[in-house]
């Protein structure tokens, strides 16, 4: 036993949590593919000869914009990810990557600057001088901005 070695660990918490696949609604949030996505189409069909109800799910990873799909039995448990949304003020882009503060006054420099139209908007915005505030989500490990709000005084 004295080979154990529990220098780090971690709280304990799960990045998903199960969710009964009946239970999950559109605009929710699943794992699909082994990917969070956000569910943007459900259909549920009759129960047939053979038991269980379907449950058709259409989702948009998160993070890429792909589309995937999933038919899982309605009585059956589907895996959701713990998605976490976080406002930070946008100070500036450096080799890619932005400069974020939050309300706590931290700065972080790890989440890169989106690509298509979303980074050229927010690139626009900085070259203008506008002071604005960037929304990221994360899940998974993996975290991503997705959206920009303007700051209103």
């Amino acid at each position: 036993m004295d080979d154990a070695d529990f220098q780090t660990g971690d709280a304990g918490a799960s990045s998903t949590y199960p969710m009964q696949c009946s239970a999950l609604r559109k605009n929710g949030y699943v794992m699909l593919k082994a990917r969070p996505c956000k569910i943007v189409e459900m259909s549920t069909s009759k129960t047939g000869k053979h038991g269980h109800a379907k449950v058709h799910l259409v989702g948009i990873d998160i993070f890429n914009n792909r589309k995937h799909e999933d038919i899982c039995p309605s009585t059956h448990n589907m895996d959701v990810p713990n998605v976490k949304r976080s406002d930070y003020m946008f100070l500036g882009v450096n080799d890619g990557f932005m400069s974020l503060m939050d309300e706590g006054g931290e700065v972080r420099q790890d989440i890169r600057l989106p690509e298509g139209d979303l980074g050229k908007e927010i690139i626009a915005k900085h070259d203008r001088e506008e002071e604005f505030v960037i929304t990221v989500l994360g899940a998974l490990q993996e975290e991503s901005a997705v959206g920009i709000k303007a700051i209103s005084k």
